[in-house]
């Protein structure tokens, strides 16, 4: 049903903006979960590798930067707000502001493409502990659906991908493997969610898109403990068994994430890179759609749907346009609480 909105609202993991912030970041990120204090430090030697910073909210205000130029040219004429789960600007600030603003009604976009507890349900959660502490006038908060088959998002996905692809000789182009990474999650998470489902029918839609031939979707940024099942393969061991079949050339495409933030850039650039390397492959890492125009125009194309009497929910392939309202049990997980490695942003 169309609705009427006064903001919008962006929503993300946060991260930090200094090495004086790295460690109250991690410490935020691990609250109640008994994670011993090595296993921090060594998380935070990620970020002491880029100066103590992540690039994420950069990014991110970036991408709110072309938005709202974006809705500037060709509406709706809303406000935009930015509030994180885990560092500054967190929710509960943005919403006390938002309210101050004399915003009643927002729509929120989630910068994740694809259903799961954590990319989706326990943002809904942030958003509603946030607006218990803001208090009975907090405003209402919408979400705009996912997007991991929206022409938007896999459009750009594949234009990239095709460039990468191009950097490689013809005469080896056929033979390169494409990895699609992705934030590993706990089974017991991927067994009530369409994350897998969803992020095979990106990868589909944006390899055809590419002309790539052969493909493969892959994981990274494991945080769990040994005992406790994640999604696999991880992505140094799918370029390690392509290496064992001949593949000298493969592009890694990280498709579960839409900027180039920490775990992109330590994983991949670093970790897959100097896998790659040792094995003597070519890598070569595919960009992801941050502020690509199409990516912009996709976010206002979904705040007109929801707005629209008569929406049009674009979406490519064959699993349809996602929900707008989740049911009540969509992501339901209970986290386990064991000692695990927190994830980079």
């Amino acid at each position: 049903m169309a609705a009427s909105y006064d903001a919008v609202l962006v929503v993300s993991f946060g991260g930090p903006e200094g090495p004086d912030d790295v460690m109250p970041f991690l410490e935020n990120v691990l609250r109640g979960r008994p994670v011993p204090r090595e296993r921090m430090l060594e998380v935070a030697e990620h970020y002491q590798h880029f100066g103590g910073i992540s690039p994420i909210n950069v990014q991110n205000r970036a991408l709110i930067a072309a938005l709202e130029q974006e809705l500037a040219a060709h509406g709706p004429h809303l406000p935009i707000y930015f509030g994180n789960r885990n560092w500054h600007p967190l929710l509960p600030d943005t919403l006390r502001k938002m309210r101050d603003d004399g915003v009643r009604r927002a729509i929120a976009f989630f910068t994740s493409a694809f259903s799961s507890y954590s990319g989706c349900r326990q943002y809904r959660e942030n958003i509603a502990a946030a607006r218990e502490q803001v208090g009975p006038d907090a405003p209402e908060v919408d979400k705009l659906r996912v997007f991991f088959n929206h022409p938007g998002y896999v459009e750009p996905m594949a234009g990239l991908l095709g460039g990468c692809l191009a950097r490689i000789p013809e005469e080896r182009r056929a033979a390169a493997e494409v990895l699609f990474t992705a934030h590993s999650i706990p089974m017991a998470m991927a067994a009530n969610c369409r994350y897998e489902l969803q992020l095979r029918e990106s990868c589909r839609l944006v390899a055809a898109g590419a002309g790539a031939g052969s493909w493969k979707l892959v994981f990274q940024s494991r945080s769990g403990p040994p005992q406790q099942p994640w999604l696999e393969p991880d992505v140094g061991d799918a370029i390690r068994e392509a290496r064992g079949r001949g593949v000298s050339d493969v592009v890694v495409a990280p498709i579960g994430f839409i900027s180039d933030h920490m775990e992109v850039m330590f994983d991949l650039d670093v970790e897959a890179h100097d896998i790659s390397h040792e094995l003597g492959m070519n890598m070569i890492r595919c960009p992801t759609v941050g502020t690509h125009p199409r990516f912009v125009q996709m976010i206002r194309e979904l705040i007109v749907e929801r707005m629209s009497d008569e929406p049009v929910r674009l979406c490519l392939g064959e699993l349809g346009p996602s929900h707008d309202v989740c049911p009540i049990d969509c992501c339901k997980y209970e986290p386990q609480r064991p000692p695990m490695r927190p994830a980079a942003s």
